[in-house]
């Protein structure tokens, strides 16, 4: 089931570059360098809302991960009710908490925003005017209030103004500590990495880590560079990250299946390697076509899948450092 999901992420990111350039409305604005419209998003990536099956993982006694549509979503039940970490779409938010009513809980309390992307956030729309209390990254939550753009590299998405009922209303700057039954919640922020305003929401009493999208299990991150974010900062975030929790903490990616320090320790080489590589043929005057077509990631591609199924990551890579 895991493979599955990775090679899914793989599919729909390819699905998503064949939609871009097929001979359609939605397409044809992308094509052109227009935003398309969050539905567009949603039917290029082949994303089913209407038909989208939600599964529950439990990783350690009042911890599970929720996959279904978008950002894998943390789950933490207990005596003081339920907190989430992501919330993915309002069209899935019935049966997030239908499966959410199967291991014991009753709605959601809290819910953390690991950062503003839509696959992440959406579902605030939802969960806000419900009463939900939602946290994020100062950063995440201005983000948030003004919309902007979302440049996927193979696709632009212009993300209007959240509403004020789906907007955080805690928010912190480095570090912020959350106590829900007899558990201390740290949501750290170590720097700029997948975006200007990401948290990795920290469970001590389990020892497991949500990283967000600061850590992408299925493939090849995206640094959303335009939203802030950097690989050096990513490449930090990783490493104090592994530094703060030890090496046998649980690791939850922001997408693909539930993994371990070891394979974050893999995650953080294969970024300084790639990024070592790219600044190396910056240096040497060489423009981003010519270091794609040098693919930079050729041997990480067995175990991340085809470059050309990421989001641009050796484009972001080359973007992020000729920004420095």
């Amino acid at each position: 089931m895991k493979t599955l999901r990775i090679l899914a992420v793989s599919l729909l990111a390819i699905g998503m570059m064949q939609s871009v350039s097929a001979d359609n409305h939605e397409a044809g604005e992308a094509s052109a360098g227009q935003p398309i419209s969050l539905e567009g998003l949603v039917s290029a990536f082949g994303w089913d809302l209407a038909g989208a099956q939600i599964t529950t993982e439990k990783v350690a006694d009042g911890l599970y991960v929720l996959f279904g549509v978008g950002g894998n979503i943390g789950v933490s039940i207990g005596s003081d009710g339920v907190l989430i970490v992501d919330d993915q779409f309002p069209q899935v938010m019935e049966k997030i908490e239908a499966a959410i009513g199967e291991i014991g809980g009753d709605g959601v309390d809290y819910a953390i925003n690991t950062h503003w992307h839509f696959d992440h956030a959406e579902g605030n729309n939802a969960l806000g005017p419900k009463g939900t209390t939602i946290v994020a990254h100062s950063n995440a939550r201005a983000d948030m209030a003004k919309g902007g753009l979302v440049n996927l590299v193979i696709a632009k998405y212009q993300r209007q103004p959240y509403p004020k009922a789906a907007l955080p209303v805690l928010s912190f700057d480095d570090r912020m500590q959350i106590h829900f039954h007899d558990n201390q919640i740290d949501l750290l922020h170590f720097s700029p990495a997948h975006t200007n305003g990401d948290a990795a929401v920290w469970f001590r009493n389990q020892n497991a880590i949500h990283l967000g999208d600061v850590f992408n299990n299925s493939g090849y991150p995206f640094v959303d560079v335009d939203s802030g974010g950097g690989i050096d900062g990513m490449i930090n975030f990783c490493e104090q990250t592994l530094e703060t929790v030890g090496p046998d903490a649980i690791i939850i990616p922001g997408h693909g299946p539930v993994t371990d320090t070891a394979a974050l320790s893999r995650y953080v080489y294969m970024l300084k390697t790639v990024r070592s590589r790219v600044a190396a043929m910056i240096d040497d005057g060489k423009t981003l076509q010519e270091v794609m077509d040098a693919k930079p990631t050729a041997d990480f591609d067995e175990v991340y899948g085809p470059e050309t199924a990421s989001l641009g990551f050796v484009n972001r890579v080359y973007t992020s450092l000729n920004q420095q």
